[in-house]
């Protein structure tokens, strides 16, 4: 059990100035703990870190006293809050075999899930219809299996594969890039509320640290991190969610892509992973199987059964985003007749509305 004194020491050594994770990491294999490494003279830490560290390291970094005084308010402010320090029990394996793991995570939930089988879901903020649809679909199908779903709590597909794991009753784990006593985005306070108290809410940051650009990045190295396997299910050309891919791929674990529309910029992302080596899906069961390492049994051949009777307007909308004038043209319905179809379809849940007055088929992955 971590006493308050040695989180002291493991809060100090993060928050000197200019030594960073490697630094720390390379004081910490020397002298084998916090304390040791500030009870160490200046000679010795001069061997391994330069003068101006050695001079940080003997003095208090700025602001520690209240950072210091949150972290432990939080600790000591309610049940399942745990701090994990780098190498003690708890930590979890898979994240100790990246190449960067954080010295301290600070947990809120059930610790339990950091040894559990994990596949990460992630992708765009600002996904189409379809593609938070998959993103809930894939991750609800995993979580039945089995599977830990991990993701970032961000907006878009993340959120949908949180909920996702949690409608199939299933288990997930939110790794964020602010305080554990912060929610961001404020939309997924409630989402958040779940998570803890079924799953687990993760960070490397202390409480009260607030949300900024560069701890998001950061933060994709843990989810990448703590997962076997990524599913990137739509991403843009330029997305957090390749580094995350590529943080995987480079810590030696396989990474999924869901297809998309060749019209959809939300699709560019997953379809280059899959020209650089991304295996395709899609389902959740190819997931499964090439995780197990199992082939798929044949499926037997079943009866024929009776076509189901094709509706005429989504038949004229086949898979990719299609403009009202080209439904009209293909249709060949009235303006009204056709627009009082695509309501009645939308409020079905088989097709969204997109922006530009697009519309797009919806359907489970």
């Amino acid at each position: 059990m971590l006493d308050d004194d040695e989180f002291a020491a493991w809060l100090r050594l993060l928050e000197t100035p200019e030594l960073g994770r490697a630094g720390a990491r390379r004081l910490l294999a020397a002298f084998g703990s916090p304390v040791a490494v500030f009870e160490a003279g200046p000679a010795a830490l001069g061997e391994l870190v330069g003068a101006s560290v050695v001079r940080s390291l003997g003095k208090t970094p700025p602001e520690f006293a209240e950072r210091l005084a949150a972290a432990r308010n939080w600790r000591h402010g309610g049940p399942g809050r745990r701090i994990v320090t780098l190498g003690a029990a708890g930590y979890p394996a898979l994240l100790l075999q990246a190449a960067d793991p954080p010295l301290l995570l600070y947990l809120l939930g059930d610790p339990a899930l950091l040894g559990t089988p994990a596949i990460a879901v992630v992708g765009s903020r600002n996904p189409s219809a379809q593609g938070a649809d998959n993103a809930r679909a894939f991750a609800a199908a995993l979580a039945a299996e089995g599977y830990t779903i991990v993701s970032g709590l961000a907006l878009g597909i993340d959120g949908a594969a949180h909920e996702g794991a949690l409608a199939a009753a299933g288990k997930t784990l939110a790794v964020v890039g602010t305080g554990l006593d912060i929610v961001y985005p404020g939309r997924h306070r409630d989402l958040a509320r779940r998570i803890e108290a079924s799953g687990l809410m993760l960070s490397e940051y202390p409480p009260g640290t607030p949300p900024r650009g560069m701890n998001f990045p950061q933060r994709n190295r843990l989810i990448a991190g703590l997962a076997s396997a990524t599913l990137v299910v739509e991403a843009a050309l330029r997305s957090g969610s390749l580094i995350t891919a590529r943080l995987a791929v480079e810590a030696g674990r396989e990474v999924f892509a869901v297809p998309g529309s060749i019209h959809a910029p939300q699709s560019r992302g997953c379809h280059a992973l899959i020209r650089q080596g991304a295996l395709l899906v899609e389902s959740a069961a190819e997931i499964v199987a090439e995780l197990r390492q199992q082939r798929p049994a044949a499926a037997p051949v079943a009866p024929v059964a009776d076509p189901e009777p094709v509706d005429a307007v989504l038949d004229a909308l086949g898979n990719d985003p299609t403009s009202l004038d080209a439904l009209l043209a293909r249709t060949g319905w009235s303006t009204p007749a056709l627009a009082a179809r695509l309501l009645e379809l939308e409020l079905e849940g088989r097709l969204a509305r997109l922006p530009g007055g697009l519309y797009q088929r919806r359907g489970i992955a």
